[in-house]
């Protein structure tokens, strides 16, 4: 198990940069459960979540159907499939293992609701930070810190509280879920 805010992905231009960030490549050939609260919303979505299938990640949405977009709990595109507690997603993690699948899972639990940040206002900063950073000529690895750096600067902290909201609601799930795993592991060993 393991917990992160949001992964990367395929940036916004990708076409022509090519950047697209090494989290997707290992998710694919790593035997890991991420939870985090979907990809950096300033990312390429539509992409990222092209790669993760290309990859065999499955992206389970943790009660929610539609993939959430770091910031915002939604981004209109849908996940793969969709578990309601830590059990049922302990059992769909073991059932993956148990087929022997040779990747990791993608879990995609949203922000806390008052913590969400409004889609159209997020956006917006989204946007202006982009622009700011190709004027700035800000490129390759300096591109993700500035980003979120610009973000929080034009929301005024905003952005910066609800990541560790996200954070904090991500860790809580993957204990939760993990617990269920060492338990069904326990049960197992006794029989």
């Amino acid at each position: 198990m393991f917990a992160t805010g949001g992964i990367g992905g395929v940036h916004r231009g990708a076409e022509h940069t090519f950047d697209v960030s090494a989290d997707l490549g290992e998710l694919a050939a790593t035997p890991v459960t991420v939870v985090c609260a979907g990809a950096k919303s300033i990312l390429d979505l539509p992409k990222t979540l092209e790669v993760l299938e290309t990859g065999g990640v499955p992206v389970i949405g943790y009660r929610t159907d539609e993939f959430p977009a770091f910031f915002t709990r939604t981004c209109g595109l849908p996940v793969d499939h969709r578990v309601d507690s830590p059990a049922a997603l302990a059992a769909l993690i073991a059932a993956h293992h148990r087929l022997g699948m040779r990747g990791g899972i993608l879990v995609a639990n949203p922000i806390p609701e008052p913590d969400a940040l409004p889609a159209a206002d997020i956006d917006q900063r989204i946007a202006e930070a982009i622009a700011d950073a190709e004027r700035a000529g800000v490129t390759r690895t300096e591109v993700t810190p500035y980003l979120l750096a610009r973000i929080n600067e034009l929301t005024e902290g905003r952005s910066l509280t609800a990541n560790i909201a996200l954070i904090r609601n991500n860790a809580d799930l993957a204990a939760r879920v993990a617990l269920e795993l060492a338990g069904r592991d326990a049960a197992a060993g006794q029989t």
